[in-house]
């Protein structure tokens, strides 16, 4: 029964979500539903000391990144950047190409560091100029930036920065270059069979002769540039090289800076406690944010008269798709705590370790929490906290390597979280204007790709021997 509560909680929200409910809304109320069936007495205390508290942890880590995301994607628009970005590369690779372009700017991106999440505010204006040039349909724009950005740039290939190839570090003793043969082998495969499928859909559109879109589809659509002549192409891509350089640079540099931790008195009246700041754990968002500032004023220092003469409108815009992307996923990211405190999701836990296979084993367990928490990172923490001593038993007993373990967990992480609740996706399809109707047909699909790239890794290890 417990088990069964767990599912209908994840069934509700995933239900509503799709059918285009708030899920700031939605989410306790799914949390909190399932509290009240197993323990009505719990209802009250879940809310505030757990729903609540990892909600607004959340928010007070991460806020900040979605603000100067949102503001750094409305300048990198209201410049001009974006338009003249995309007529470069419509002379480079051919408006044909539109969906590779796209892909491909996310995923150096990601790689160099930047949060998917501000890739997704920093992305789409490029997405839409090139996708209406070119004719592509809309609703085709999130799971291309799902394909570039939330797939093998997050945590195949060797090397990656994001947080899903950073945690299983932590547990296994390796690092982010792990299995580097095998990450770059699923990321090669994952690119593919993403893009033929992505192909497939645009051509699929063409033959119907779908455009760009009718008026439902083209909600939070980019202001069409006015400002007279483009900048350079090379000018206009500065802002976007310089946040992942400087995002690279400030996390190294940051803890040097530092130290280990930093405190300071919070007021001078009184002998109030210090306020500590363990700099290791923050250090990445504080790089993150820095490096969205240096973006920001390299844009205002290109375009300055441009785009001030839309700022204060487009600003208002930024701030108030930041705020509904951020409680989206503080949302989502409250419903896996109150979950994961359940009864039912250690039946859940305790089922998926009666696999025989040990690497089938991890990956099933770690996909399956990410999907039920929604949450790549939330999942492979859950998992490997509760199992990774098992995992590392299990890998000695086969003569398995841990760098394997971890390849396997973190490319996991990264399959099936993204169902119709993660807060990624609801972040994106926020950004874009769409429903989950429009376009999560294709981001599922996309989802499908990266989970079977688990298994095809699997196997060549099993094959092969590489790693």
């Amino acid at each position: 029964m417990a088990f069964v509560i767990v599912l209908a909680a994840l069934c509700f929200l995933m239900y509503v979500a799709y059918r285009g409910h708030s899920v700031i809304l939605f989410a306790p109320v799914a949390a909190l539903g399932a509290v009240l069936l197993t323990d009505p007495a719990l209802v009250a205390p879940m809310f505030t000391g757990l729903f609540m508290d990892k909600m607004v942890g959340f928010l007070k880590l991460y806020f900040p990144v979605f603000l100067l995301g949102a503001v750094f994607g409305k300048v990198i628009e209201l410049s001009g950047f974006s338009k003249s970005i995309v007529a470069a590369t419509i002379k480079v690779v051919g408006a044909q190409r539109a969906i590779l372009s796209i892909v491909l700017v996310c995923a150096l991106l990601t790689y160099g560091g930047v949060s998917l999440f501000v890739v997704v505010f920093a992305v789409y204006p490029f997405a839409a100029e090139l996708f209406r040039q070119a004719g592509i349909p809309k609703r085709l724009i999130p799971g291309t930036i799902a394909l570039g950005a939330f797939t093998f740039t997050m945590d195949a290939l060797p090397g990656t920065p994001q947080i899903q190839n950073i945690i299983p570090s932590s547990f296994f003793g390796t690092n982010a270059w792990a299995a580097p043969w095998l990450g770059t082998i699923g990321a090669v495969f994952i690119l593919i069979v993403g893009m033929a499928y992505l192909d497939w859909r645009r051509r699929v559109a063409q033959r119907k002769g779908e455009g760009y879109g009718d008026e439902a589809a083209l909600r939070n659509e980019p202001a069409a540039f006015a400002g007279g002549k483009l900048a350079n192409p090379l000018v206009a891509i500065a802002p976007l090289v310089l946040v992942g350089v400087a995002n690279k640079l400030l996390t190294l540099w940051i803890p040097q800076w530092y130290g280990q931790s930093h405190s300071f008195v919070p007021a001078v009246i009184g002998n109030p406690a210090p306020v500590v700041q363990e700099v290791q754990k923050i250090a990445a968002i504080w790089a993150v944010e820095g490096a969205l500032l240096l973006g920001i004023a390299c844009v205002l220092a290109f375009a300055w008269k441009t785009v001030a003469a839309g700022f204060a409108e487009g600003s208002k815009a930024a701030i108030g798709g930041a705020l509904l992307a951020g409680m989206n996923t503080a949302s989502e990211y409250g419903f896996g705590a109150v979950i994961a405190a359940l009864p039912g999701f250690l039946v859940v836990a305790n089922a998926l370790a009666a696999i025989p296979d040990p690497l089938v084993n991890e990956a099933i367990t770690v996909t399956a929490l990410a999907g039920i928490t929604g949450s790549a990172s939330g999942g492979m923490g859950i998992a490997l906290a509760a199992m990774s001593e098992t995992f590392i038993a299990n890998a000695q007993a086969a003569g398995i390597p841990l760098e394997v373990f971890h390849r396997i967990a973190a490319m996991a992480s990264g399959g099936m979280d993204t169902l119709p609740h993660n807060g990624a996706v609801i972040t994106l399809l926020a950004v874009t204007g769409l429903t989950h109707r429009q376009a999560y047909k294709d981001v599922f699909a996309i989802t499908l790709i990266k989970t079977l790239a688990v298994f095809v890794v699997i196997g060549v290890f099993y094959g092969t021997g590489v790693v």
